[in-house]
């Protein structure tokens, strides 16, 4: 995600196609399979859906129940944790506030369940059976997802329907169990692994979908159109749906890039800077593996929110800010949906690693306006006058990076932590490394961990094994650099 507040600072300053890969069910791959089918009724403002669920156990471990994070109930009224901060929350909620929910009306296939969690947040399924390493078990959830009125990643926006997290989603499997995490506002809550998707969506004739999904058919009754996507080894599935949407489409090495947009906007130059980066890290890290990519302009409450192969991109940005945040919503292909990482307790990992990955391309193509001293430059300012401020009110900054989302204060810490440190800390390994071996270091960090959740002993050793830096490394994240 590109937040606001990290994006306006950089906004004020002022190739080659190459082939790529398609993430497929490849021979003898086995993996979990959402089957959904979902429903958009325009008039109740709601989703109506069935997941048929084929879990696949790839633990080490016997597996009896399952747990489900039901990210729509941050959306009702009496959430304790609502999906945006108070402070934001008159500038989202455009006609005041609105409220979601979602619901399960039953389990099929399971010998039961029900919902609880810290918020109403977690579905737990105990199967019929256990389900041992290398087997699989197949149930089928039937739920309703309320849309709150909120320009924001799941709900009903001024100009567009937005869901992400529109569905039941298996929590990641940890060495403590299934990770249940309620929706905390700052960050991104979402941890989830690789799975497969067979996505059938219902919706008004008069609507244009943009999804993570190639589309594969399409059937039209009546005032309903039926469209079927795939999409193989990602770990969410997202749709944004419009009645305005015109498209732009261009072809990167294979891959369809396409734009979404509303309005007179003109959309050219965010559908380049789309296709040229996906292309340059394509070439620096390892092969984009999906067959498309959609960049979807929406009302949102942040700059840019990531899916795997769809980026939500605000619709208010300027045209510098609107290119800078597709580049870096691109960037996250890379870091977060094919090498994933817990983005609860290591947000750095993907929010700092997609800064920087988008200061790399910038200063690849200095015709957009970028320079990697600039963007160097205010990061170390913007993270200064944070350190600065906090040592003042609280007589002393916390700047470790590896702690959970409901350990900082507020967006403003979690930015310059997560966003301007990490930033800093590639550039500090970067600088020490030269650049033949850092490049070598993030190729294997990515080889190693794709379509996998990478540790933070993953990222350290892949790094160690070019250079030196264990120590480097250990200073920034426990916060004992001085910058």
């Amino acid at each position: 995600m590109k937040k606001s507040i990290a994006i306006a600072a950089a906004a004020a300053i002022s190739l080659t196609l190459i082939p790529l890969a398609a993430c497929k069910k490849e021979s003898g791959e086995s993996r979990s399979l959402y089957r959904i089918n979902a429903a958009y009724d325009e008039e109740d403002k709601k989703i109506c859906g069935t997941v048929d669920f084929t879990y696949f156990n790839a633990t080490d471990n016997e597996i009896s129940d399952l747990r489900f994070e039901l990210w729509g109930n941050a959306y009702r009224q009496g959430a304790s944790y609502c999906p945006v901060p108070e402070s934001r929350a008159s500038s989202v909620y455009y006609s005041g506030k609105s409220y979601g929910f979602e619901s399960v009306e039953k389990v099929e296939g399971c010998a039961g369940w029900e919902v609880c969690g810290e918020d109403e947040n977690i579905l737990s399924v105990a199967l019929s059976s256990p389900v041992y390493p290398g087997q699989t078990a197949e149930i089928i959830i039937s739920y309703t997802l309320g849309l709150a009125e909120i320009n924001h990643r799941t709900g009903i926006a001024e100009s567009a329907v937005n869901l992400g997290n529109f569905y039941p989603v298996l929590c990641a499997y940890t060495a403590e169990g299934f990770m249940q995490t309620p929706y905390y506002s700052c960050g991104d809550p979402f941890v989830s692994e690789c799975a497969d998707y067979i996505v059938t969506l219902q919706l008004p004739a008069e609507y244009t979908a943009a999804t993570s999904g190639k589309q594969v058919s399409s059937a039209r009754t009546g005032d309903t159109v039926t469209n079927v996507y795939e999409l193989y080894g990602a770990r969410d599935f997202a749709a944004v749906l419009s009645k305005d949407f015109k498209t732009a489409t261009r072809d990167a090495g294979g891959c369809a890039v396409t734009l979404y947009y509303t309005g007179d906007a003109e959309p050219e130059g965010c559908l380049q800077a789309a296709a040229e980066s996906l292309t340059y890290f394509s070439s620096q890290y390892g092969e984009y593996c999906y067959p498309t990519l959609s960049v979807v302009f929406t009302d949102l409450g942040v700059s840019g929110m990531e899916y795997p192969a769809l980026t939500m991109i605000s619709s208010d940005l300027d045209e510098a800010t609107a290119r800078y945040t597709t580049v870096h919503e691109t960037a996250h292909q890379w870091w977060y949906a094919m090498v994933g990482n817990d983005q609860v307790n290591s947000a750095w990992q993907d929010e700092g690693l997609a800064e920087y990955s988008t200061l790399c391309f910038f200063e690849k193509t200095p015709s957009y306006g970028f320079t990697r001293t600039q963007l160097l430059g205010t990061a170390i300012k913007s993270y200064r006058a944070y350190y600065s401020v906090y040592n003042q009110i609280f007589g002393k900054a916390d700047t470790t990076m590896n702690r959970g989302l409901d350990k900082f204060s507020g967006e403003y810490e979690y930015v310059n932590i997560a966003y301007n440190k990490g930033l800093l800390l590639f550039e500090t390994l970067r600088t020490s490394m030269g650049d033949e071996k850092f490049n070598s270091a993030l190729r294997h960090y990515f080889s190693s961990n794709f379509k996998k959740i990478a540790s933070y002993e993953s990222f350290v050793a892949s790094f160690a094994h070019y250079h030196d830096v264990e120590g480097l490394i250990e200073s920034y994240v426990n916060g004992k650099v001085v910058i």
